[in-house]
């Protein structure tokens, strides 16, 4: 199954040997494995997956990325990487966006923000917000270069923590629709 066929709007940039699709429910523990060791106690819970997943219509999209390097070895392929996106009238807010410590820097951020974006784009919308926290650059600096811009900062965002979260918009046009 080819990156282009299982996700609508055909990310094409994915290193060699990874391979991106939509979420399905027997990801999920592994993926909230991944959220927890990311995001700790900012962590969704198995429990909000699941009901994320379950009400994924036209106004949820879930993605993951797995490594297939060595799939007849070890039986499968693991998940490096997971997105989400949800939309409503006119605009979309990037729900979740994370990708394992040892499979950073190879694009994968990019590769999953582009096709979350890319989605976006394909269902009319105008703007994708998101928050990030105020302590995580790399996202931050991967959210700039995909032309999101600050608007809003919430003090205290993040529980328990108490970090602060910034509030980023990225305006669409129809050049993210693949051709």
């Amino acid at each position: 199954m080819s990156s282009v066929a299982s996700c609508p709007s055909g990310v094409s940039a994915l290193p060699e040997g990874m391979r991106l699709r939509r979420m399905r429910w027997w990801d999920l523990p592994e993926v909230s494995a991944l959220d927890g060791a990311l995001f700790r106690a900012q962590a969704w819970s198995l429990a909000t997956f699941w009901s994320e997943l379950a009400g994924v219509d036209e106004t949820r999209h879930y993605i993951v990325v797995e490594q297939v390097e060595q799939v007849e070895q070890v039986g499968g392929a693991r998940l490096v990487g997971y997105g989400g996106l949800l939309l409503s009238a006119g605009s979309a807010d990037v729900a979740t966006l994370g990708v394992a410590p040892e499979a950073r820097r190879r694009g994968l951020g990019r590769a999953l923000l582009q096709e979350l974006l890319g989605h976006a784009a394909l269902r009319g919308v105008a703007q994708v917000m998101l928050e990030v926290a105020v302590g995580n650059a790399p996202a931050i600096a991967l959210y700039r270069r995909a032309g999101f811009e600050v608007i809003s900062r919430r003090r205290g965002y993040y529980q328990p923590s108490g970090e602060d979260a910034l509030i980023m918009r990225a305006r669409l046009d129809r050049s993210l629709v693949p051709r």
